[in-house]
């Protein structure tokens, strides 16, 4: 489903990623796992357009999507939720999740809503609530909702378990595992390294903006150097 290829990006005049190639294939969960700076959330930027490709290539369901802005990557069904949730904090929870399916017949939206909140029943309770007023594991769910709107073919999640306590740690990555198992393509870039393979198929270890090992996440979890540098062991 998404192939990238030999990517390299700046931020400015300073590279952020080199030379990074990944696959994912459809009904997969791909992890991506790395420490703080390694350029993990530049890289779903890139994917998502909101940072451009300096070099190589995005190809999404056979098409070359390095040049699409932003918008249009929606309009194919890529999903986002980024880094810090960056819910509207001034609109409602059904604003929120409304502009998450702008894309799509307005005639369809309740019935996207009812499938958000049958996953995320807080949400349903807080419809009228101005997003800057939850709690953050309220505003993750939304976020996660919001990118949900799409029914996206592909999920890309970036850094779910951020600010929140381990108990909201685990619904989250509890959810992202049910979306997997029901169809939805993911993404996810995670410093929370033995969560993330505790549910992904398949992992990329992500190094100063270098891709340094790949491999199924059972694997992953059992190699020595991702033990010493991510699992505490």
């Amino acid at each position: 489903m998404l192939e990238i290829r030999s990517l390299s990006a700046h931020y400015g005049h300073s590279q952020v990623l080199y030379d990074v190639s990944i696959d994912v294939k459809s009904g997969e969960f791909v992890t991506i796992i790395g420490a703080n700076g390694a350029g993990k959330s530049t890289l779903m930027k890139v994917i998502m357009g909101l940072v451009p490709v300096s070099a190589g290539s995005l190809i999404f369901n056979g098409r070359d999507i390095s040049r699409c802005q932003p918008w249009e990557r929606a309009g194919l069904k890529i999903g986002y939720v980024p880094e810090g949730r960056r819910v509207f904090g001034e609109l409602t929870v059904k604003e929120n999740l409304r502009i998450g399916g702008w894309v799509e017949p307005p005639a369809d939206l309740p019935r996207r809503m009812e499938k958000v909140v049958a996953i995320f029943p807080r949400l349903g309770e807080r419809m009228d609530q101005a997003a800057r007023t939850m709690s953050g594991g309220e505003q993750q769910m939304l976020a996660i909702g919001r990118a949900l709107m799409l029914e996206p073919e592909l999920l890309l999640v970036d850094e779910i378990s951020m600010g929140l306590m381990p108990i909201l740690v685990n619904r989250c990555f509890e959810v992202l595992k049910q979306l997997s198992e029901t169809g939805t393509t993911i993404l996810l870039v995670e410093q929370n390294a033995r969560k993330a393979l505790g549910v992904a198929h398949r992992g990329y270890v992500l190094e100063t903006g270098h891709i340094v090992l790949e491999g199924e996440a059972v694997k992953l979890r059992g190699d020595d150097a991702v033990k010493r540098a991510y699992l505490g062991g």
